[in-house]
């Protein structure tokens, strides 16, 4: 940042997304679907102060998601496509950024403490939200991951911490005859057969409940593949996941991690940076670690040939050799 302007800007558009959190939130945009409706109708709708409602409209429609007509609202393109429930291309991921906003409104005391801060009660929905919103960005990185990652002599991929199954589902469909096992706790895994059943899959793909690092994870794999797994815990825990890891696979199996893996400054990738502070709002010991430090741990566990490449989207793949 170079200015008073931007630095102004910057720290006020936390205004627009608290805007436009709210407004999912009250199912806004899909009430209004494609009506034109007065904030009187969406209040009686919604269930909402009709005043407070007009005023969220307006600020909805100064940000060009919503449209303004003879005193009645409507969906902007944009909306009615991506922000109405209805649409096939509704982004319900958004929904966990809720969650995010709480936990988030915590950081001072987290910097303070150390730790996470937030006493958060997790709602029934948050996990499917979670999921959804991993699903909608995994679905988009597989594509390029799958030209990314040597699946030559891969019969059978282990998924760990594989949510939605979002990658597993690419692989698959990319590679036939390989099989894929998706490891993820209890409750996830519920939710991972109904993207696969979706997805058309389920002969491809297996599932595993339990919590990797306490429980076993299974044999004789020649892939292992881990995402957005190992930000989530510390140095020790990583340690023992690699080490667990290690002991799955086959002979000449390999292990492939595809985080945000900084650089030895800490400074980049500008989105890892800010998420390590995610992991300190959120986990009670997660960051995002550097290439040394994941090589060291792996070198620890055994492995050995280990490589990093860039993804495109800010994150790295890291392979390695049983």
């Amino acid at each position: 940042m170079e200015s008073q302007k931007q630095i102004l800007e910057t720290v006020n558009n936390f205004q627009i997304s608290r805007v436009i959190l709210t407004a999912l939130e009250l199912k806004v945009f899909t009430a209004l679907k494609n009506k034109m409706l007065t904030s009187e109708e969406i209040a009686a709708q919604i269930k909402t102060d009709t005043r407070a409602t007009n005023r969220l409209m307006n600020a909805l429609c100064a940000i060009g998601l919503l449209k303004k007509k003879n005193s009645k609202f409507y969906n902007s393109s944009v909306s009615a496509q991506y922000l109405n429930e209805s649409s096939p291309d509704f982004m319900s991921g958004l929904m966990h950024q809720n969650q995010l906003w709480k936990s988030w409104s915590f950081l001072t005391d987290s910097v303070i403490s150390g730790t996470c801060s937030a006493n958060l009660e997790f709602e029934d929905s948050w996990l499917k939200s979670f999921i959804e919103a991993m699903h909608y960005r995994g679905k988009e990185q597989a594509k390029i991951l799958k030209y990314l990652i040597d699946f030559n002599n891969v019969n059978k991929m282990l998924d760990l911490g594989g949510g939605s199954g979002a990658f597993s589902i690419e692989f698959v469909e990319m590679n036939k005859g390989m099989k894929s096992v998706i490891f993820d706790i209890q409750e996830v895994i519920v939710l991972t057969k109904q993207y696969i059943e979706k997805a058309g899959c389920g002969k491809s793909i297996e599932f595993l409940e339990g919590d990797y690092l306490s429980d076993e994870i299974g044999q004789d794999y020649d892939l292992i593949f881990l995402s957005a797994v190992i930000h989530s815990h510390s140095p020790e825990a990583n340690m023992k996941i690699f080490q667990k890891c290690h002991a799955s696979l086959n002979p000449a199996g390999k292990i492939v991690i595809v985080d945000f893996i900084m650089d030895e400054t800490r400074i980049i990738p500008e989105r890892g940076a800010l998420f390590s502070l995610n992991m300190l709002v959120n986990t009670t010991a997660g960051d995002t670690y550097t290439f040394s430090e994941v090589s060291k741990w792996l070198t620890a566990a055994g492995f050995s040939a280990i490589t990093k490449k860039d993804t495109g989207f800010s994150s790295s793949i890291i392979c390695a050799n049983k």
